[in-house]
């Protein structure tokens, strides 16, 4: 059975409305040049109730067992050499959920799940968050400023958001091959998008469906920036 609910065509794009892996499964065998997306944070965001949403998992295991099957699709429908932008970040434990305080190795779990199916590990950039923002809306206790006065050896740094890019095996086509001028993109704009840091990204520059939400709606909207999206598509 498929999830598709709908799909809009226009002038060099197609728009699917449907459940991620079951349009995926519909698309021809190495037809994709690229792909950026956001995939669920584990457990961290639940999206929705439903038992197919990725995010609604009990542990990292659960969540990868999901995750595998997109993977596998990914790797049919990418053409060779080409890029798979995956926007993550590094989870906080829990003492309720895991028994302990500290910070999960998500983005590298990501790496590898990607690795078994082929690809290679291409690049990456870090995307600063200011962690003044991240205690106010999280109470971290790592971030606290009254925790280092009761016991600094459990501060920390807050946790920045990555975009890994990992790349099809394989040689490009000739005709695959991306060009850009030097009028659209001048050499000062290379040198700022070739920073491993961005420091520059509005967090906020987001996808907002709605500000108010039901409480039978989807709980969360993607936290990927309309930003990183734009310069991993152009890069």
């Amino acid at each position: 059975m498929t999830d598709i609910l709908g799909q809009e065509k226009g002038t060099n794009w197609t728009m699917y409305h449907g459940d991620t892996i079951d349009v995926a499964r519909g698309l021809p065998d190495k037809s994709v040049g690229f792909s950026v997306f956001s995939p669920p944070f584990a457990s961290l965001y639940t999206y929705s109730n439903s038992p197919r949403d990725m995010g609604n998992c009990r542990n990292h295991k659960e969540f990868f067992d999901h995750y595998d099957y997109l993977i596998k699709e990914t790797a049919r429908v990418m053409k060779p050499g080409r890029n798979v932008a995956i926007h993550c970040m590094l989870l906080p434990t829990s003492k309720e959920r895991d028994g302990y305080i500290g910070i999960t190795d998500f983005r590298g779990d990501i790496i590898r799940a990607y690795q078994k199916h082929g690809f290679i590990f291409h690049s990456e950039v870090v995307i600063w968050k200011d962690p003044v923002i991240a205690m106010q809306r999280t109470k971290a206790l790592g971030l606290l400023w009254r925790q280092l006065q009761k016991d600094s050896s459990m501060s920390r740094q807050g946790i920045p958001d990555y975009v890994v890019v990992m790349r099809s095996p394989g040689d490009r086509a000739e005709e695959d091959y991306v060009h850009h001028s030097k009028e659209e993109f001048p050499v000062d704009l290379w040198q700022k998008w070739a920073s491993p840091v961005w420091s520059d990204i509005n967090p906020s520059d987001t996808l907002q469906f709605r500000s108010a939400r039901e409480n039978d709606d989807e709980r969360h909207i993607c936290p990927l920036q309309l930003e990183v999206i734009k310069r991993a598509t152009i890069l």
